[in-house]
């Protein structure tokens, strides 16, 4: 865990500066308008929407503007927004895995291939680096909604696999088919969420030395900022 929680660590502080600001809001209103398009409009009675909604309000979103992204979802009748993933090796051969969410997906995959090949790496085929991680739940929530002792009893009764603690933040895993069972339970406790996903988690962790984190924190931030990528995860430490 500690490589995936490095990189998510750093990811998580950077979000909070103000010019990464447009970035993630972008990125927060394109999961609001999808979400909303292919389930319910009504938060309540979509899982995916509600999550997204506590996502927005933890990165400081107004509410315009999450409103104006449900409505957009009314609108977009002609675009058919799809989750790709791509896979590679980024700095000193490290595992890479890109979750997108994209109406163009030549446009896409050709930005990613750029930034990975910039960097020294490549895209392989489906399967070359996520064999490296295992998908799983993660929820996250800001340490000032509970103390650690009600938080480890509250998810270990919602059904969690386990709970880790960070500086900001909890993390809670669950099996990745259960991660809104879950949620559902611990929201009758939490109405804050910084983040509810299925993360890529790395099994296998590569050691960096500080001449290639370096490279490898540029590498993921011009992954980030593309407007197609919604999460990166790496076996990097």
């Amino acid at each position: 865990m500690a490589g995936h929680s490095h990189w998510a660590g750093i990811k998580h502080k950077k979000g909070k500066a103000d010019k990464q600001r447009a970035a993630v809001f972008s990125k927060l209103s394109r999961e609001i308008t999808v979400a909303a398009k292919l389930g319910d409009k009504n938060p309540d009675m979509n899982s995916r929407l509600r999550s997204a909604i506590q996502a927005a309000r933890s990165a400081n979103m107004p509410k315009d503007n999450i409103e104006r992204a449900i409505d957009k979802s009314s609108m977009t009748t002609g675009l058919n927004f799809e989750n790709i993933r791509y896979e590679g090796f980024g700095p000193a051969k490290t595992a890479v895995v890109v979750v997108t969410l994209t109406d163009n997906k030549n446009r896409t995959a050709s930005n990613i291939r750029t930034i990975f090949q910039k960097y020294g790496g490549g895209l392989g085929t489906q399967g070359s680096a996520s064999h490296n991680f295992i998908q799983q739940g993660i929820i996250k929530i800001n340490k000032e909604e509970m103390s650690e002792d009600k938080i480890f009893e509250l998810a270990t009764d919602a059904g969690a696999n386990d709970c880790m603690f960070y500086d900001e933040y909890y993390q809670i895993h669950t099996n990745k088919d259960e991660i809104y069972d879950v949620k559902n339970i611990m929201e009758k406790k939490i109405s804050n969420f910084i983040s509810t996903e299925i993360e890529w988690v790395p099994i296998n962790k590569i050691k960096l030395k500080q001449e290639d984190k370096e490279k490898m924190f540029k590498f993921l931030e011009i992954l980030e900022e593309d407007d197609d990528v919604q999460n990166v995860f790496t076996n990097a430490v």
